[in-house]
């Protein structure tokens, strides 16, 4: 997740005139192929890594670098970016760096069991130790690599539509839009069954079928970002701005963001309170959503049989739904937040409904279980995978969790920015540490999901529970505790907000 706030009208380091349409148009469009990396990463990444040998409890840990890049690197970038003194610009230049790092990244991924076993690791043996480095360094890369894109693709966004506060808001709009078309590409892809055979060559006899789909998913992913990458490089061109800034770096950007926290009201400690536990019940779903339907729902087994790749592609086919339903009530929490209160009781009101549905997995995982036992098995042969019914809810639950999720992807960040208004520390800081109440829940669940399943059995349930409880008590303390936001002039302030 990542926050990022426009330069106001008024910012000496806004340009004045603004481009047409069609050119904030195509610096919108690389969201989708960001997104398209991103959608990838949840829905394979996870399956992927226990392919390489790393157990369960230990594959969340590889997701740390999610949540330590978002708090150091994208900041860090969007700082320099601002005094970037490139004679191609400010932030062309990031754009052109984290577009060709997303393809190294990527390379290393998807050929990581091929590198590993070149490299002496075993076919015959689960676990791929050189494997897991090269997959585990090309993975920390492309976590680098997409939050180096989308700070300085949103500040050129906003740069481009110069004081036209008109053109931000539909700037913004269509970053979003491009997002959720990224989303649905991503997801869609993710779960095609024989997408490799339209690159034959990435089947090897160390990379089986699901490893082969997962290149081909990022050949597609590489090919889309760097079209849109290199059409925004040669269409836009960029007014270079002097800094007055020099010397500063990221020390001083680090006391800046101390100095936000120093100033912070009451209202804002208790939105950094329900946004920390309302990710706490987000993250562990998100890591692990595909990886549920593949175990709980399907009853396969990493490695064994054709079950679990089944539930994999199911689960990206439900994430498909979700994202759907997410672009489309993304367009109507603006009318569904009206009134004094409308805002956070929304936001509480829907914390219920995301902690029902996280509860329902279990609902879903003894009837998959109860289908199974009920089954006859001869020879050793797999069960059937889980009838149509079972299979219905779960995807329901996915298309569902949409709404809430739109809402977490909206009303936080808005309130954040009215309670901050007139913050010393300004918009951009205070959401900053907005940002960082996100990233500490991330790497609380990678730490602790791992050890927590394993000590109930190796399953995702746990970790889903833990958030269920989280979400709930996010609620409660949304619709009592936390203050209704003053209203504010629209023109004070212009929020982009993007999910990884």
């Amino acid at each position: 997740m990542t926050v990022d706030t426009m330069n106001s009208p008024t910012s000496p380091n806004s340009p004045e005139a603004s481009s047409p349409m069609s050119k904030i148009v195509l610096v919108a469009s690389i969201g989708a192929g960001v997104q398209f990396g991103w959608a990838l990463q949840l829905s394979l990444l996870t399956p992927y890594v226990q392919q390489l040998g790393v157990p369960h409890k230990w594959a969340s840990f590889v997701w740390l670098c999610g949540p330590l890049s978002g708090l150091l690197v994208q900041p860090i970038v969007g700082y320099y970016s601002d005094r970037c003194t490139s004679r191609f610009g400010r932030r062309r230049p990031f754009i052109a760096a984290g577009a060709a790092l997303v393809a190294i990244s990527v390379f290393l991924i998807g050929y990581s069991k091929d590198i590993g076993v070149r490299s002496g690791d075993s076919l015959d043996k689960h676990t791929k130790p050189r494997a897991v480095v090269v997959f585990v360094i090309g993975f920390w890369i492309l976590d680098v690599a997409n939050n180096m894109l989308q700070g300085p693709c949103r500040a050129l966004l906003a740069d481009i539509s110069g004081s036209d506060t008109k053109k931000m808001r539909t700037a913004n709009a269509m970053y979003s839009f491009f997002m959720a078309v990224g989303n649905v590409l991503g997801y869609a892809a993710g779960s095609l069954k024989n997408l490799h055979k339209v690159f034959p060559f990435t089947t090897t006899k160390a990379c089986d079928v699901y490893c082969a789909n997962l290149k081909s998913c990022f050949f597609i992913s590489i090919a889309l970002l760097l079209i849109l990458t290199v059409l925004v490089m040669v269409s836009i061109s960029e007014k270079t701005i002097p800094s007055n800034d020099k010397g500063e770096g990221g020390v001083m950007f680090f006391g800046q963001i101390m100095v936000a926290f120093k100033e912070l009201k009451k209202p804002m400690w208790i939105l950094l309170l329900v946004t920390c536990l309302n990710w706490i019940a987000w993250f562990g779903f998100l890591l692990f959503d595909t990886d549920w339907m593949g175990k709980e729902v399907y009853g396969g087994t990493i490695g064994k049989g054709s079950l679990y790749d089944m539930g994999v592609r199911a689960g990206s086919l439900g994430l498909m739904l979700n994202s759907i339903v997410l672009g489309v009530m993304s367009l109507g929490i603006i009318y569904l937040a009206r009134g004094v209160n409308g805002a956070k009781q929304l936001w509480g009101v829907i914390n219920f409904v995301l902690a029902i549905c996280l509860l329902m997995t279990i609902l879903v995982t003894k009837l998959a279980e109860k289908h199974r036992h009920a089954c006859v098995v001869v020879g050793g042969a797999e069960p059937p995978p889980p009838p149509a019914g079972i299979k219905a809810g779960a995807l329901l639950i996915f298309a569902v969790l949409g709404t809430p999720l739109a809402v977490t992807y909206s009303i936080p960040f808005a309130m954040a920015s009215i309670f901050c208004s007139n913050s010393g520390g300004g918009q951009g800081l205070s959401l900053g540490v907005l940002n960082i109440s996100i990233v500490i829940p991330q790497m609380l669940v990678s730490l602790a999901s791992g050890p927590l399943d394993s000590a109930f059995g190796g399953g995702n349930l746990p970790v889903f529970v833990l958030g269920a409880i989280a979400a709930v008590i996010s609620g409660i303390l949304a619709m009592t505790v936390l203050p209704s936001p003053p209203a504010v002039r629209e023109t004070n302030t212009v929020v982009a907000v993007g999910f990884h």
